[in-house]
């Protein structure tokens, strides 16, 4: 039997498996989706809904999950949303 691996979106705090959420990874101020999973350093999940990423913002979850000094640019993250076709 194997466990799968579990982990707490940063937007609405509900756990998902590893599969359903999506990775971000904060390179020079900037996130940067990771939906691969393979780029190095920190990462934090999220689900790919508009909502639980604009909840992130709001709650300045990115910043506490990244471990960053500030709130960091999410332009990356939304272009990306919106070219996987979901709604913002």
């Amino acid at each position: 039997m194997t466990a799968v691996p579990v982990r707490t979106c940063v937007g609405c705090r509900k756990k998902g498996s590893r599969s359903d959420l999506l990775r971000v990874v904060a390179r020079s101020g900037r996130l940067i989706p990771d939906p691969e999973r393979t780029a190095t350093g920190r990462g934090a999940h999220v689900h790919p809904v508009s909502g639980c990423v604009s909840a992130a913002e709001r709650k300045s979850s990115w910043r506490r999950a990244l471990r960053l000094e500030r709130a960091p640019d999410t332009t990356a993250l939304w272009e990306w949303l919106h070219a996987q076709g979901i709604e913002t």
